[in-house]
């Protein structure tokens, strides 16, 4: 089966990261990448479990925190989580955050993976007051430019950059124009422990994907490095054909240089 085929056929919510809660550690070290401190109003768009917003208040003391999520099992557990604070300055909202407003935020953490919903939060994101940052994680908001970067974490700061195109964004988050398989690998390890699961195996398993994506686009835009597809990618592209029956040559170009 074609990878397209076996993405397809996960469950929505795992491809959409709606059940996958971000590690505490994780959480905290996005915070401190992002700059995020007592001034900042912090929203959690997709908040879950509502863990962000509490090490917000707790740890990072901001000044006010929201969560919004659509899924009103997921609100009525995060506000239980919070219900014992000592804190005031806090709320989830059960709403879609594409008719949420949020326009006092000046710290938003966004993570999600489908393209409709990115662009219909573009225009949200643009009427922002300046100098709000946006995190996501793995890539940089569609059309733009990161501000800063501490891979897999992004930093989009309004008002936005605009990226020239693909190639322009990958220039801006690898800082090479050779893209080798330990570049590669490097990159979608740091991704998999940002977001671990209880299993290393799947952990793994993420990784050799997530490796095989960022050098197959890295290919086709002309930032691998030589012509020549290198041992290990063959390697593993064998593996997921021989064992998990999941095919992913036939995204390479071969012509790119």
């Amino acid at each position: 089966m074609k990878i397209e085929e076996y993405i397809s056929s996960l469950p929505s919510a795992i491809i959409s990261g709606e059940d996958v809660e971000l590690p505490n550690e994780t959480l905290r070290e996005i915070f401190l990448f992002s700059g995020l401190s007592e001034n900042d109003v912090f929203y959690h768009l997709g908040c879950g479990s509502g863990n962000a917003i509490r090490i917000s208040l707790q740890e990072f003391k901001v000044k006010k925190a929201v969560g919004i999520d659509n899924n009103l099992d997921k609100i009525s557990r995060a506000r239980e989580l919070l219900e014992s604070s000592t804190s005031s300055n806090w709320s989830f909202r059960c709403e879609d955050i594409r008719e949420s407003n949020i326009s006092d935020a000046t710290v938003i953490l966004f993570w999600f993976s489908d393209e409709n919903i990115i662009e219909s939060m573009l225009s949200k994101f643009s009427q922002l007051r300046d100098g709000c940052r946006v995190i996501t994680i793995w890539g940089p908001l569609i059309g733009f430019l990161p501000d800063k970067i501490e891979f897999p974490y992004i930093l989009n700061i309004t008002p936005f950059k605009k990226a020239k195109d693909l190639r322009d964004q990958i220039l801006a988050v690898f800082q090479t124009e050779c893209i080798d398989f330990a570049i590669a690998w490097e990159f979608a390890e740091r991704y998999s422990k940002a977001i671990s699961s209880n299993d290393p195996n799947n952990d793994r398993f993420l990784t050799i994907l997530q490796t095989l994506v960022i050098w197959i686009n890295a290919k086709n835009l002309g930032l691998a490095c030589g012509d020549e597809i290198p041992a290990p990618v063959k390697n593993y592209i064998s593996i997921l054909k021989t064992f998990f029956d999941i095919e992913v040559e036939h995204l390479i170009d071969l012509k790119s240089k």
